[in-house]
């Protein structure tokens, strides 16, 4: 997720660090910075977090905890109102399984129109189009606190007896025209919003529907910060291809109270950058809130982590992650967040013990040695055992896509539709691979090709383990065909009472390689005994064309030699490539002049 430093400021009072030193204190206690650009952290949430931190809110609070800087104001932690089904509203969640939490707000006398610098500034800056100062809204509140929100026309929710505001499961066979044009067709397996008629105008979680769209003339709202199930949001997204932000947290889980902040902020900030007034907002739980203990003690902290931290210590993580504690005789009973869903047993919470004082202050410790002798897999050693043998045969391995044209298995939801079936073999994929890459030979200065590899395969309603080897072998030196060859044959599996110690790689040089295509150019020249000595060898040809040929000569070597008389014939192949460009004919010409002129002046005779 994208993350603005700017942003991250508004929940502090003091100066925060530069976006580096951010990204350098999320790194070593929290996660991984994929980027830092003009101020905008692009963190990778963990799946662990995504129902906390996938917001401005979550990693600022991942801060104030690492940094030790408190937080001016944290949305997540103002009292609310006292929650009823509303006056005006009228709440009905048929599928609480899919709904579990209905948080709905009924907004009048707004007007619809752009939204503020500030509130454009916060979007654009994650590479989000401002839309108006509605809906922009409705998406700060999802970056802001991670509580997806939207915004519908009320009129579709209107009825003689208010606004009524419903979820239910889908039809199957029900149509909805989704926003932005495309029509689909619902599987009955979906949550969907509906209005007072019953009619469905959103896929819960995933994507508004056309039917309550804003326009220019909408003054009334119905704002939905409803909750949805993870497990069947992702499954509709997949299913109608909507990857949409707010299907991404719908996914990740999220606290049920979430659904009431975030409610309350969207009503508060559409008041604010589009008037109106909030007539009514109203909250339907299927379920009460609970706040969940986790109990842990010191001993088995310090067990665990190798460390001898005090009770003062650990305490001051609590106080750091605002986790309500009690503590008796070195037992702490705590009382997380309602936001952190994660901390469920006592290693979720000596985990944050650990990140939070800091992993460079866990003392590293040898592990004792196992009291079980490990078991041999027998599929496992088998392979092992297949890809030595090949290995030191001259093989190399490769690996191929698991996903065929053709075969027995159809892959359900696959997402791009290409090759929606699982091989059935090993075979077709390595000669794919074979031909894919036979013009890279020259290049890697090959005559002999030969390649395996070990995978699985499903055939006759099983899944089972093949290995297949391709040998291709070039027909003589001075062509480019190549003849090969391949088998196909079921790797059975190995019993045996250990692993052996296989040798480990001898490789000792890693290179990169250049991702423009190269030139290959042949030279044959005669060459003649210099001044009644020896006539000149292939290396001392090879010593003249390299040093003219200049940088762009990656790969040179004889490929024919013959001797007439007094003379011998010398044939070479050059590779030319560069790291910068694709070359033309005419680089690779202007190298070979070069060369031509340097063996005419050597007396040699090219052919």
């Amino acid at each position: 997720m994208k993350i603005s430093r700017n942003w991250l400021q508004t929940f502090f009072e003091k100066p925060l660090p530069d976006a580096r030193t951010l990204a350098d204190a999320l790194t070593f206690h929290a996660f991984e910075i994929e980027s830092v650009e003009n101020d905008v952290l692009d963190v990778k949430v963990t799946p662990n977090r995504g129902h906390d931190c996938l917001s401005h809110r979550g990693i600022a609070k991942e801060l104030s905890a690492i940094l030790e800087l408190p937080m001016k104001a944290d949305p997540l932690r103002t009292s609310l109102p006292a929650e009823s089904t509303g006056s005006t509203i009228e709440l009905k969640i048929e599928d609480t399984l899919r709904a579990p939490v209905a948080a709905v707000a009924y907004v009048k006398g707004i007007k619809i129109g752009p939204s503020p610098a500030w509130l454009k500034e916060r979007l654009e800056v994650l590479g989000q189009r401002s839309i108006n100062n509605v809906v922009d809204a409705t998406n700060y509140v999802m970056f802001d606190i991670g509580m997806p929100t939207h915004a519908f026309d009320a009129a579709t929710f209107k009825s003689d007896k208010g606004v009524q505001y419903g979820i239910r499961t889908s039809k199957k066979g029900g149509q909805l025209r989704l926003l932005g044009g495309a029509s689909i067709e619902l599987s009955g397996e979906e949550a969907v919003i509906m209005n007072a008629s019953g009619e469905a105008v959103d896929i819960g979680g995933v994507k508004g529907g056309m039917l309550a769209e804003l326009n220019d003339s909408t003054t009334e709202l119905v704002l939905s910060a409803s909750k949805f199930h993870p497990i069947h949001t992702r499954k509709a997204a997949q299913r109608f291809n909507q990857r949409t932000e707010a299907a991404k947290r719908f996914e990740n889980e999220m606290a049920d109270d979430l659904a009431v902040y975030g409610v309350h902020a969207v009503a508060n900030l559409v008041r604010e950058v589009a008037g109106g007034e909030i007539v009514d907002i109203a909250v339907e739980r299927a379920r009460p809130s609970e706040n969940q203990t986790v109990v842990v003690a010191l001993g088995k902290i310090n067990a665990a982590l190798g460390t001898m931290l005090s009770v003062q210590e650990v305490e001051g993580v609590w106080q750091r992650l605002s986790m309500i504690y009690h503590t008796e005789n070195d037992t702490f009973t705590v009382t997380p967040p309602f936001e952190r869903l994660d901390l469920v047993i006592p290693e979720d919470l000596i985990e944050e013990v650990a990140r939070i004082v800091g992993y460079d202050k866990v003392p590293s410790t040898e592990l004792s040695p196992s009291p079980k002798k490990p078991e041999v897999n027998a599929h496992f050693y088998a392979a092992e055992k297949k890809r030595e043998e090949l290995i030191s045969q001259g093989y190399s391995e490769v690996f191929t896509s698991v996903f065929a044209d053709e075969g027995e298995r159809v892959i359900a939801n696959k997402v791009d539709g290409l090759r929606p079936y699982l091989r059935t073999n090993l075979s077709d994929g390595l000669r794919m691979a074979l031909i894919k890459n036979m013009p890279n030979k020259d290049l890697l200065g090959l005559k002999q090709i030969r390649i395996f590899e070990i995978g699985t395969v499903w055939q006759g309603k099983k899944e089972l383990t093949e290995v297949a080897e391709f040998e291709a072998e070039k027909m003589s030196p001075s062509t480019t065909s190549f003849a090969w060859k391949g088998t196909d044959t079921i790797l059975e599996p190995v019993v045996a009472d250990t692993y052996e110690n296989l040798p480990i790689s001898g490789t000792e040089r890693y290179q990169p390689f250049s991702k423009y295509p190269f030139i290959v150019r042949d030279i044959a020249l005669w060459v003649y005994p210099e001044h009644g000595r020896v006539v000149p060898t292939a290396e001392d040809v090879l010593e003249v064309i390299r040093t003219h040929a200049g940088e762009l000569l990656v790969r040179s070597e004889k490929f024919d030699e013959f001797t007439k008389g007094d003379k011998t014939s010398y044939a070479f192949r050059l590779v030319f490539q560069s790291f910068d460009k694709t070359l033309t004919d005419g680089d690779a010409n202007e190298r070979m002049e070069s060369i031509y002129d340097a063996v005419k002046a050597k007396g040699w005779e090219v052919r």
